[in-house]
């Protein structure tokens, strides 16, 4: 650990400028980067005074193929990106205590009850409590630590802010109480458990794996508690293209039901076949049987179900353009998921707000704006939020003007992906 003075002072004399562009690989936000982290330090000395500290960051994450699939055992392909929860961290025994940007409150949790209390549904209590829970349940050390948390990935934005943060607690763990040897598979697999359990919100494993792991993985959930990760080695900067993330400004507030849906109703059409998952289903029976279960379920449950069915085969089909050069074909089948998630997944607009589409009128812009420089599509868990954008380099200031005029100055971001995790970035 250092002193927090030392650690001003080394950012002031950008002594970590190496280290900065290894992990957020943009030049550009260096200087954004030495002034987050001089700010997040002198944050925390102001709350918990001048002291030894480590430094934390977790990444936020991009789906890029797999949208809604994680949950029925599936096969996704996702990214972390360069915007990322930062932790300033110190030593403190018996509990975690937390100040996160933007809130006022302390929270304070306490080692010695770990107990899921239902009061604390929906709160960040809940995500520390749950985190720590699964840690200790699994064999790990545990101990206290006060911090101060800052984070730019996009609340609400489809990017994984919960996930981020999940990530950062479980590495703060990691680091302080067992020498970072906790895997990045069991912190997100504790995230889950705790935003299932804990914080009660029923949801994959896809966005903590993305967030804890790092880079571009290609993640396949036949066995979840054993869910298996490969590396897909591609530099989207070889083919010219960006990646961009608009934010529409659609909320998520009271969409949670709608969320809930998608994965119940694509079990309830499982279990009509004799399996608990869309994933272990006979695909032949299955459309065999669609009068029978149109009868029982009506039309959505049948739609959603096709729309995993073909987006779990279009993933491997992604992973495989992707290592073979293809990368028109990887664009083609991006598209195609797009389509596939507005048509048949229907999670693009809600029917209880039909004069709210933000999402749609984004993915209408992007495709008249970028007729052949590009492909969007539904981005994350829908409803409300981002979609995404491959864009060819030279026309990102044309798609980055239209969609800022449409949604609002800095509503679409250019990302990159970092090949990075949860990391212990200084102690």
């Amino acid at each position: 650990m250092k002193n927090t003075k030392v650690f001003i002072r080394e950012f002031q004399e950008h002594v970590h400028t190496d280290l900065l562009k290894d992990i957020y690989l943009d030049e550009s936000l260096i200087e954004y980067q030495e002034k987050r982290y001089i700010a997040a330090i002198t944050k925390y000395e102001d709350l918990f005074g001048e002291g030894e500290v480590e430094i934390y960051s977790a990444p936020g994450r991009s789906e890029v193929g797999g949208n809604h699939t994680d949950h029925q055992f599936g096969c996704v392909l996702a990214t972390s990106i360069n915007l990322d929860a930062l932790a300033i961290v110190g030593p403190n025994e018996g509990s975690i205590r937390l100040v996160s940007e933007g809130y006022d409150d302390m929270i304070e949790v306490s080692l010695d009850d770990l107990e899921r209390n239902p009061a604390e549904e929906g709160t960040t209590v809940a995500l520390i409590r749950g985190m720590a829970a699964k840690l200790k349940e699994t064999g790990y050390q545990i101990g206290g630590f006060q911090a101060y948390v800052t984070s730019d990935v996009l609340v609400g934005a489809g990017l994984s802010s919960s996930a981020a943060f999940e990530t950062i607690i479980g590495t703060i763990l990691s680091g302080l109480y067992n020498d970072m040897k906790v895997s990045p598979v069991l912190i997100a697999q504790a995230g889950q458990y705790a935003e299932n359990i804990y914080f009660g919100k029923p949801c994959g494993l896809m966005d903590q794996m993305a967030c804890s792991v790092g880079g571009l993985i290609n993640i396949d959930f036949a066995d979840p508690s054993e869910p298996v990760m490969r590396k897909v080695e591609v530099e989207f900067e070889d083919y010219h293209h960006s990646l961009c993330i608009v934010d529409t400004k659609g909320s998520h507030a009271d969409l949670t039901d709608e969320y809930a849906a998608v994965p119940a109703e694509m079990k309830a059409v499982a279990e009509k076949l004799g399996k608990p998952v869309l994933r272990q289903i006979d695909a032949a029976e299955f459309y065999k049987k669609i009068p029978e279960l149109r009868e029982e379920f009506g039309d959505r449950p049948v739609l959603r179900a096709i729309h995993f069915l073909n987006e779990n085969e279009r993933v491997g089909k992604q992973v495989a353009a992707l290592n073979e050069g293809r990368f028109q074909d990887f664009l083609q089948l991006v598209k195609e998921s797009g389509n596939s998630s507005y048509k048949y997944l229907q999670n693009v607009y809600t029917n209880k707000d039909v004069q709210n589409q933000a999402m749609s009128i984004g993915l209408a812009v992007a495709e008249t704006v970028l007729g052949t420089h590009g492909v969007s599509r539904v981005h994350g868990g829908g409803f409300a939020g981002t979609i995404q954008i491959f864009v060819e380099n030279e026309f990102v200031p044309e798609i980055k003007a239209a969609m800022d005029g449409v949604f609002g100055e800095g509503s679409c971001h250019v990302l990159k992906v970092r090949k990075y995790g949860g990391m212990k970035v200084l102690a």
